[in-house]
């Protein structure tokens, strides 16, 4: 309590479960508790982007005096809390009534780079931190046994600000955690240091931080001590930062030190999936305990192996961190490589290909060795995974590779819009939440009035257009010193005129600029006089992706360009918060990915829940989700085409003789009834087989149930 009390104020006794409220991070996917703290200050609560912390630190104790004596808010606040105390004292729930035999005491324990929770814990880059974000809650909803461990990066990944010129510009801003939801955890005797690890000749102390997401436990490790060499104390300052040993190091610190502070607080997984290569040291540093305690390597192997998980996420190769052998034995240090014995080198060799160089150390090869369970994320991701990392099985046939796929979902809570989920609770009663698994419900979506899903749409559009009209205002008076920018950022845009958005990494194998590649064709799609189109994009290119930066500034030209009448928009530091308001406020969501570099592309699966749907590349969760009914589908290049300029075809076909038209095709009262039969069907389609709910239940009885129970397991490992 003295711990929260330092970052939250004092409240009336009335009302002092707001603290606590405040810091777990599940008020974020409950209506009724973001309604609870927007009703104590809206103005704060919109400004800090739906921060409680803050709204609770602005807001004056007099106030709060206020609300504790007004009847209706306490009585708003006893039901919040009536619903929060059940979340955390229970262990009840779906995982509980279909597993009663597993017990809690051994959780999964679940291993990223990055988690993408709320923008106000602004430690993820894109898609896999808040695929990870969506696991934990849904970890939670199911009352799956659970911790996850992942970095504190205080100056998260980075700040985007786009020049005049449209350059990319990267800056840090360092987070305040008395404005996040961490705790900081102490060492046993009152430390701020939980264990020790050694690298690169060196003892770095790790301090680690806890938030809970509702009841799932998350903690984040922290090299910056005053203990810690000053070189060492900025390891886990920022997300994907410097070069390869600095990736290294952080890689070392999440894997090693992450199992290290799991034993230090006595927690004892069951269970271990490494979300990405980025965890797979967690792998190696079990063996060694295993193999120091006096297990013979085969069993030590053999034992982890059945106990974890491995996810990859991209068959992307810049996805895939490569090390020096070399490099990777020098940031472990002889110290730990002895505690193998005589199988020293073949630690080392754990993440060699027996095929490809002998002097480089694959994290994805180290991960595949020593998991005995390994995943892509969507059908055709399973079967591109098959082909890229066959050949660690030897010579066996590709349908026989042991790599599965759980195909990704989003957490429907946090990205279906508060006035779609009143109109089903109007239409579904108020239990549909409860009742998701049910077919009926998601069938039932059809049958939805056309004129008041389109309403609803509406809403939400004009909600998007006024805050990006807002946020233009506030960089004018602020920042910015060109009007230009303020039209590049959408300002002129009309709620009225069809809208196509498009938000990503700006890695050069998502083809932001796909839809630009013929100008003038585009310039009069956009332009029409009858059926006007607007474009928004957004989206981050990493620091050190030139030719990513490179296509960021070419689309921004367009934005400043006077031919296009202000409907081509910009709109730069994507985040979370910006990514509600896109998937939820425009026409439809685009994502033209190179076939077959798509691992999931979930951006589209919570586009759909709101009623937006996808025009696509056939690749990701695309292949398994078009229907041909809920969205549009761009057709696979031929092997001896050119896909960029086949795909673009297709793109522009697709706008000029089917989307656009059948959006502008109203009836007498406005409602382009066609288009909205569409929209009503992504959101079917999302809702009943798309969402982190229906991805968790895989994980479960695929790999977490049998896990936890003790199963027997088939070893299969990689030659």
């Amino acid at each position: 309590m003295t711990l929260l009390r330092a970052k939250i104020p004092a409240l009336p006794a009335r009302l002092e479960g707001l603290a606590a409220l405040a810091v777990n991070l599940s008020w974020s996917w409950h209506r009724q508790a973001r309604a609870l703290f927007r009703r104590i200050d809206e103005p704060t609560w919109r400004l800090s982007h739906h921060n409680p912390i803050e709204v609770l630190r602005a807001t004056p104790a007099a106030r709060f005096e206020v609300l504790a004596k007004d009847g209706d808010f306490c009585s708003h606040y006893d039901q919040v809390m009536a619903w929060f105390d059940a979340e955390q004292i229970s262990v009840d729930g779906w995982f509980t009534e279909q597993y009663p035999e597993i017990g809690a005491d051994r959780p999964v324990a679940y291993f990223c780079a990055e988690f993408g929770l709320h923008s106000s814990v602004p430690i993820y880059s894109g898609g896999l931190g808040v695929l990870a974000g969506d696991h934990c809650k849904t970890a939670s909803d199911l009352a799956v046994p659970f911790v996850g461990i992942g970095l504190f990066y205080k100056k998260g990944y980075f700040d985007q600000q786009v020049t005049p010129l449209g350059w990319q510009e990267d800056s840090d801003e360092v987070l305040n955690p008395d404005t996040t939801p961490l705790i900081p955890v102490m060492g046993s005797d009152g430390t701020p240091w939980v264990t020790i690890l050694n690298t690169f000749g060196r003892a770095v102390h790790i301090g680690a931080w806890t938030m809970r997401v509702g009841r799932a436990p998350i903690y984040l490790l922290d090299t910056d001590l005053e203990l810690n060499h000053p070189d060492d104390r900025s390891l886990t300052s920022k997300l994907y930062s410097g070069g390869a040993e600095m990736r290294l190091r952080q890689e070392w610190i999440l894997g090693t030190g992450g199992v290290r502070v799991l034993r230090a607080l006595q927690i004892n997984p069951a269970a271990w999936h490494a979300n990405e290569g980025h965890a797979a040291f967690m792998m190696m540093e079990r063996v060694r305990e295993l193999v120091g305690s006096g297990t013979a390597m085969p069993d030590a192997i053999s034992a982890v192996r059945r106990s974890t998980i491995f996810t990859t996420h991209t068959p992307v190769p810049a996805g895939h961190d490569a090390f020096d052998v070399a490099q990777v034995a020098e940031c472990a240090g002889p110290a730990y490589l002895e505690d193998f014995g005589d199988a020293a080198e073949q630690a080392v060799a754990f993440g060699v290909h027996p095929r490809g160089h002998p002097r480089e150390f694959q994290m994805t090869v180290l991960a595949i060795h020593l998991a005995g369970h390994v995943n892509g994320v969507a059908q055709r991701h399973g079967v591109v995974s098959r082909q890229l990392w066959g050949d660690l099985w030897s010579d066996r046939p590709e349908a026989e590779v042991p790599i599965g796929a759980v195909t990704n979902g989003v957490h429907l809570a946090t990205w279906m819009a508060n006035p779609f989920m009143r109109l089903l609770d109007y239409h579904l009663g108020d239990d549909w939440g409860f009742r998701l698994d049910d077919t009926e419900i998601w069938s039932a979506v059809l049958g939805l009035d056309a004129r008041e899903v389109w309403h609803t749409h509406v809403e939400l559009k004009r909600a998007l257009i006024r805050y990006l009209r807002e946020e233009a205002r506030r960089k004018w008076r602020d920042e910015w010193s060109e009007a230009a920018q303020v039209v590049a950022a959408g300002a002129l845009l009309d709620p009225t005129v069809f809208t196509i958005g498009f938000a990503r990494r700006f890695a050069t194998y998502k083809r932001a600029n796909l839809m630009f590649s013929d100008v003038e064709r585009l310039r009069k799609i956009v332009t029409s006089t009858t059926r006007p189109v607007q474009v928004i994009v957004a989206g981050k290119a990493h620091p050190q992706d030139t030719p990513g930066k490179e296509i960021l500034q070419s689309i921004y030209h367009f934005t400043r360009d006077p031919v296009f009448e202000g409907r081509v928009a910009f709109l730069e530091d994507y985040d979370m918060h910006l990514a509600h308001m896109l998937v939820q406020g425009v026409d439809i969501w685009l994502n033209v990915p190179r076939v077959p570099l798509e691992a999931s592309g979930t951006s589209g699966m919570k586009a759909a829940l709101n009623g937006v749907p996808q025009l696509s590349t056939i690749d990701g969760w695309w292949e398994e989700g078009y229907n041909g009914k809920n969205g549009w589908a761009i057709p696979k290049a031929g092997p001896d085409e050119d896909a960029d300029t086949v795909d673009a075809e297709h793109l522009y076909q697709l706008l000029e003789k089917e989307i656009i038209p059948l959006w502008y095709e109203k009836d007498a009262d406005g409602i382009p009834r066609r288009f909205v039969q569409t929209m009503k069907e992504a959101i079917r389609v999302a809702g009943s087989k798309f969402t982190a709910r229906r991805m968790m239940q895989d994980y479960v009885q695929r790999y977490y149930a049998p896990i936890l129970r003790g199963d027997p397991f088939v070893d299969d490992p990689p030659l």
